[in-house]
């Protein structure tokens, strides 16, 4: 199935945009659907977004809805989640995730069996 790897993260100030990216080998293939989680330290994780590969349909979490967004190539195995009009309050660890998962669903950890080891994003004031 392979290991899913993200990269892009980094160090924004406050208004600035990334774009991480998540390599998931066995998409497809292997899995229904992948979600970006984050974890800031103190917290819990929380889903933000998650997509399907079948279809493209995306779900986003109200808390960063209008701001993120979840993408994805299918040729390439690879899905993004776009980071725009950051804030400080987005600072965590943000981990792709792959696995089975329907509807809405998709933005709860359940159902999710193979993870990354997560890009760090850190934003500045």
């Amino acid at each position: 199935q392979g290991q899913l790897v993200e990269s892009g993260g980094g160090s924004v100030q406050a208004g600035g945009s990334l774009r991480p990216s998540c390599a998931a080998p066995g998409y497809t293939a292997n899995y229904n659907s992948v979600g970006w989680f984050r974890q800031a330290p103190g917290k819990e994780r929380e889903g933000v977004a998650c997509i399907y590969a079948h279809n493209g349909r995306t779900y986003v979490a109200d808390s960063v809805k209008g701001r993120f967004a979840i993408f994805q190539d299918n040729a390439k195995k690879l899905v993004y989640l776009q980071l725009n009009s950051l804030k400080p309050e987005d600072t965590a660890m943000y981990y792709c995730a792959a696995g089975f998962s329907w509807g809405a669903q998709c933005l709860g950890q359940n159902g999710y069996d193979s993870w990354g080891q997560g890009t760090q994003v850190t934003v500045s004031s």
